[in-house]
């Protein structure tokens, strides 16, 4: 098989990890002229991108992306402390993450349960592999948006209505899909509003509806990869004795070696060192997270499927003040999500030969 033309193109591709693989043994920080990017690829290299003083995680002159300047979906954007680098953001960051991690254990099972067996009966993925994406793209919505508070009749208009705006924010969007963001982005905040008790488009409105946003294709790509990986991997077989939580030790692995999530990018403030090399002010670095996942020396055997891995190295969360605090709950919603597509005879072997992915500059969607 052909390898992917660089590291965004294979973020899409059907096998990127042999060429990531080569990346990482040959070329572990580089300069891409092409893309106008460095490339950071190792294990050491993607840690020192992640934790370097040096990045940010928008350009300096474009804290919000040009095309959604002056529109609510740029209010919003704006006051993301994941996508901000301000003294507001940072001080912020505490409170949005703990919001997350307080979430209780059990009512986040309880309602990923429900929601999942929901949208199965509602969707039939069984009989219909294509709405399988659906059932992938909307559960993490409407879990999340249920603990929120969100009434269930609401849920399923709220799942499209991120869907629209994450969709906005996508360097390759289209002018009308941009413009259908903006539209998403003003109702998602009259509804927030309205239920958090604000007047305006503050933190708290921004950061609840970036809850959803963040989680949406992370979680979409981490059921379907997780699909794909017991179809095709004979590391995610049970074995003999196992019970119901060798899952979970499934799904985490995916999490390291098909990430959903499989670049971020870093922007330079000013000149320094960042992963060993020199770089000016504004230069742009690719952080291939994938790539540093499957780095050996970060992880004996990086190509083995094992669920029962210990000590795994996996970046596809991030590192160091912009990592991101929804890792539990992503691979909860996704394992229980996975377990009941099984329970209503989804057969991931069948999957494996039908999978294209979803256009992407970063995240790795399944599609079937």
């Amino acid at each position: 098989m052909d390898h992917p033309s660089d590291p965004i193109a294979a973020v899409t591709h059907a096998d990127p990890y042999p060429y990531y693989a080569e990346l990482v043994a040959h070329r572990p920080v580089y300069r891409d002229e092409t893309l106008g990017l460095w490339v950071a690829t190792s294990a050491a290299a993607v840690a020192g991108a992640l934790k370097s003083d040096l990045g940010r995680v928008r350009p300096a002159g474009e804290p919000v992306p040009r095309a959604l300047v002056g529109s609510v979906a740029g209010e919003i954007f704006g006051q993301l402390v994941r996508m901000n680098d301000g003294v507001m953001h940072m001080r912020m960051k505490p409170g949005v993450a703990a919001k997350l991690t307080s979430l209780d254990a059990a009512q986040v099972t309880a309602q990923a349960g429900a929601w999942a067996q929901h949208l199965a009966d509602e969707l039939e993925p069984e009989a219909h592999a294509e709405r399988l994406a659906d059932f992938a793209f909307r559960l993490p919505v409407y879990v999340i948006a249920s603990l929120l508070g969100v009434a269930s009749a609401s849920l399923p208009q709220t799942a499209s209505l991120v869907a629209d705006f994450v969709r906005c924010l996508s360097p390759t969007t289209t002018p009308e899909q941009i413009e259908q963001g903006k539209a998403a982005a003003e109702e998602l905040a009259r509804q927030f509003r309205a239920l958090l008790g604000r007047e305006q488009v503050d933190a708290s409105v921004a950061n609840t509806i970036g809850y959803l946003s963040q989680a949406y294709e992370a979680t979409a790509g981490l059921i379907g990869n997780t699909l794909l990986a017991l179809g095709r991997e004979p590391g995610a077989a049970p074995p003999p004795g196992a019970d119901a939580s060798f899952l979970r030790a499934v799904v985490r692995e995916v999490v390291r070696h098909d990430p959903p999530v499989q670049n971020t990018r870093r922007f330079l403030a000013s000149a320094g060192v960042v992963a060993g090399q020199a770089m000016k002010e504004g230069d742009a670095v690719l952080v291939v997270l994938a790539a540093a996942n499957r780095d050996p020396e970060a992880n004996a055997q990086p190509e083995r499927f094992d669920p029962l891995r210990r000590e795994r190295q996996a970046y596809t969360f991030g590192l160091s003040a912009h990592a991101c605090p929804g890792e539990v709950l992503a691979t909860t919603i996704a394992e229980i999500g996975v377990q009941r597509l099984l329970a209503a005879g989804v057969r991931p072997e069948v999957l494996v030969d039908r999978v294209r992915y979803r256009p992407s500059g970063n995240t790795r969607v399944p599609l079937f």
